[in-house]
C-alpha cells in the first residue's frame, strides 16, 4: 500500500487494533500496537519511536549503508534522507519493514546562487543525480539519448537488467523501480497521469513512464552525458 502525506500531515504505524487504530499496519507479534509515527513537513520528515525498548533504523539505501538509530520513546527525530528504509526489530530472522520518499527537496539554481537569500533561485525540478530514482530515469531515456529510433519505453524487467551492473543496483527489484517510476511521476516531476474507465494498472503505469520520459527529454532533465553514469552495456544491448 502506499500513503500520501502533505507538509504537516502524519501517519501512525504498528500492528493496530480495533481500539488503536494504525494507518500502516505491521502484522507481528513483536511490534507494539502503536509503534511509531511519520509526519512530513516542507522539505524532510520525522520519526516518533513510541517504543520504550527498542531503537528504530532508517536506512538510506544509497548511501552505501548509511543510517540513523531512532532510539525508545525519541519524538520527532528529523530525517534527512530523501529515501529511507524504516527497520523494526522482531523475533524473527527477518526485521520489519516500510520505505519512506521524504517531501521534495529542492535545490539552488547555479546560477542563482550568490544573491541575498531571498532572491535565490531554486531549480523547477530538483533531482539529485546520485539517486538511485535518476540512475531508472536515464535509463528510460537512454535509447533516445543514442538516438535508436525506439518503439516503447523500457520495460520494468529490462531496467532492472540494465542496471544490475552498478555497484549501488546489484539488489535492485522490478518492485522497487516501480516505487522510484511513481515518485519520479508524482513527487519529483509532478505528473499526473489520470486513470480512466478504459485504463488499466498496466495502461496506466505504462503511461506513467512515457510521460515521465517526455517531460524529462522536452526540458533536458536527462541529457547524453547522463549516459556515463550507467553500467557498460552488453555487446546485444538491452
Amino acid at each position: 500500500m502506499t500513503l500520501r502525506l502533505g507538509p504537516g500531515e502524519s501517519a501512525r504505524f504498528g500492528r493496530g487494533s480495533s481500539t488503536t487504530p494504525v494507518e500502516l499496519r505491521l502484522a507481528d507479534a513483536a511490534i507494539s500496537r502503536l509503534a511509531g509515527e511519520i509526519r512530513a513537513t516542507d522539505d524532510h520528515w520525522q520519526l516518533s519511536n513510541h517504543s520504550t525498548t527498542h531503537s528504530y533504523l532508517v536506512e538510506n539505501p544509497e548511501g552505501a549503508g548509511e543510517y540513523l538509530r531512532v532510539p525508545p520513546r525519541r519524538a520527532g527525530a528529523p530525517i534527512p534522507f530523501e529515501f529511507s528504509r524504516v527497520v523494526l526489530p522482531t523475533r524473527r530472522d527477518t526485521t520489519v519493514s516500510f520505505q519512506v520518499f521524504a517531501p521534495d527537496h529542492l535545490y539552488l539554481d547555479p546560477q542563482g546562487m550568490g544573491g541575498p537569500g531571498e532572491s535565490r533561485t531554486v531549480t523547477a525540478y530538483s533531482l539529485d543525480e546520485t539517486a538511485t530514482y535518476f540512475l531508472v530515469l536515464v535509463v528510460l531515456c537512454e535509447p533516445w539519448l543514442r538516438d535508436e529510433s525506439p518503439v516503447a519505453v523500457p520495460t520494468t524487467p529490462q531496467v532492472v537488467e540494465r542496471l544490475r551492473g552498478h555497484a549501488a543496483c546489484a539488489r535492485l527489484t522490478p518492485r522497487a523501480v516501480s516505487s522510484h517510476i511513481d515518485y519520479l511521476a508524482e513527487e519529483k516531476l509532478r505528473i499526473d497521469v489520470p486513470q480512466t474507465a478504459e485504463t488499466g494498472r498496466g495502461d496506466r503505469r505504462n503511461g506513467k513512464r512515457e510521460a515521465v520520459v517526455a517531460l524529462a527529454l522536452r526540458f533536458g532533465i536527462v541529457q547524453e552525458e547522463h549516459l556515463a553514469l550507467l553500467p557498460p552495456r552488453a555487446a546485444r544491448g538491452w
